[in-house]
């Protein structure tokens, strides 16, 4: 079965939301349209929620709270298992879906959005195994018991990948949750609510209510009886969830925007690792809030990096998600579309040089949300293009002209998602990477670690995600004095 919206419609859960262990009927009639970007037709219609449907999806969660915050480890596992399994089992449904609701190509869908996805319950589940929920320190017991509902909001960037990185440690937790995915991207959240239920999620522990940020967001943010909210999306939407939940003084995760350097060191491998850096800074489309989109060189070798990440560009395939030789597919979205074309239409205009790519779609593609893969050198610091988040295949070469003045350009940004550093000399590689301001730091392209900490410094956000630290954004501690004699 690999027509999602086909099961979707049969099943009718397209119209419907999951609150508290059924589909049920929304409260109003509004409704969005699901586009597929890159053919630009409207592909589905869902039903959007209002403040009475985040009432019952909350109250059911708050309901639940009282059973599945004392369920042991294992049973958590159990469930976290189930879901694990079943995400695999229907890994081409859920490609397909990322496919047409964000434009997604299907090989790199098969190959990172959905796998990668599924790592993010099995990482929660074994950690389970061994968890510190009970420590002791002298005669104090040191207790991390769930905070209680989890609201969470996620993105249509990544929009499998960002749900089971909350709710995989979420459930583990103890916590209950109600998930607002995006609705620019919902087939996938559907989809991953069908498995909740295969799975035999308990009722309420697990809900999902439709919506936009200003309604079904606002009203979970605000909400009183919701505990915690974890929000990953722009640095605008982080500041207006944490307004919606200061007056309830609610805990509030933000993981937020980035503009990411990528560090070439004076003696790094560039006949590799420009290509590397390249890929990784339009990886997705560039629709990644840890890209590494700033990519800082010597300045002796800026020509030689202008022709080697013009070479890695032109390898590139744009074009229809559904072609199996396809590397690029569609901007996910008009609105991020059109930013895109006016940030690169703002490179040209403050006088970057344009290396490849520029406005406009790619040639012979005259519909869709594509945008020509893009790449600026001679970038100053100040340009907009170095400054602000992009969210496409745009990247900026900065020319520096010593090590200490590529560290100070690093961190010349409000953001401080990720980093990228390459070098031959890993002492002096560690050492730059450590003087990096942000919450995460690839060194030499090494491979995804499900394990390792994903979160941002300034306004990137605050809190983590992934390994045992993003399973403690969901747990209190308590401290028992006088628990051993």
């Amino acid at each position: 079965m690999t027509d999602p919206i086909l099961h979707l419609t049969e099943a009718n859960h397209l119209s419907r939301f999951f609150i508290d262990g059924s589909w049920s009927e929304p409260d109003g009639a509004e409704r969005a349209r699901v586009v597929n970007p890159a053919t630009e037709a409207e592909v589905a219609e869902i039903a959007l929620g209002n403040e009475a449907d985040v009432e019952r999806a909350v109250s059911a969660a708050r309901r639940a709270f009282r059973s599945w915050s004392r369920k042991v480890p294992q049973e958590r596992a159990a469930l976290l298992s189930r879901i694990h399994a079943l995400i695999l089992e229907r890994a081409e449904q859920f490609a397909q879906a990322i496919r047409i609701e964000m434009g997604a190509p299907i090989t790199y869908a098969r190959q990172a959005q959905v796998p990668l996805a599924a790592e993010h319950i099995r990482v929660p589940r074994d950690n389970l195994a061994d968890f510190p929920f009970l420590s002791q320190r002298g005669t104090t017991a040191i207790a991390k018991e769930p905070i209680g509902v989890a609201a969470l909001i996620t993105p249509w960037n990544w929009p499998l990948f960002q749900i089971t990185a909350k709710v995989g440690p979420a459930l583990a937790a103890g916590c209950t949750v109600v998930l607002k995915p995006s609705e620019l991207s919902p087939l996938s959240a559907l989809l991953f609510a069908e498995v909740m239920d295969e799975a035999g999620c308990p009722p309420g522990v697990f809900n999902l209510v439709n919506g936009s940020g200003p309604v079904v967001g606002e009203a979970l943010a605000s909400h009183p009886q919701v505990d915690m909210v974890s929000i990953t999306g722009s640095t605008r939407a982080g500041i207006q969830v944490a307004q919606a939940a200061a007056p309830t003084v609610k805990r509030v995760a933000q993981e937020l925007g980035g503009k990411s350097p990528n560090i070439m060191l004076p003696d790094a491998d560039f006949a590799r690792y420009v290509a590397l850096g390249v890929a990784s800074a339009m990886r997705n489309v560039g629709q990644s809030c840890s890209a590494p989109t700033r990519m800082l060189v010597p300045r002796e070798r800026l020509g030689e990096v202008e022709s080697l990440a013009k070479e890695a560009v032109e390898a590139f395939v744009v074009g229809d998600p559904a072609r199996e030789e396809t590397t690029h597919g569609a901007i996910a979205n008009r609105g991020q579309f059109q930013r895109v074309q006016t940030m690169i239409e703002s490179g040209i205009s403050e006088g970057a040089k344009l290396v490849i790519g520029g406005p406009g779609r790619p040639d012979g593609l005259e519909a869709g949300f594509f945008a020509r893969p893009t790449v600026f050198s001679e970038v100053s610091n100040d340009m907009a293009i170095a400054q602000q988040e992009i969210f496409g295949p745009v990247l900026a070469i900065l020319p520096y002209d010593t090590v200490e003045e590529a560290v100070e350009i690093a961190n010349d940004t409000v953001y401080g998602l990720g980093a990228h550093v390459y070098g031959a000399d890993m002492d002096r590689t560690r050492a730059v990477a450590a003087q990096i301001r942000a919450g995460q730091v690839h060194i030499n392209a090494p491979a995804f670690d499900p394990q390792a900490p994903f979160g941002g410094y300034k306004q990137s956000g605050n809190g983590r995600e992934y390994g045992h630290e993003g399973m403690e954004e969901y747990l209190e501690t308590k401290a028992m004095l006088g628990f051993y004699p």
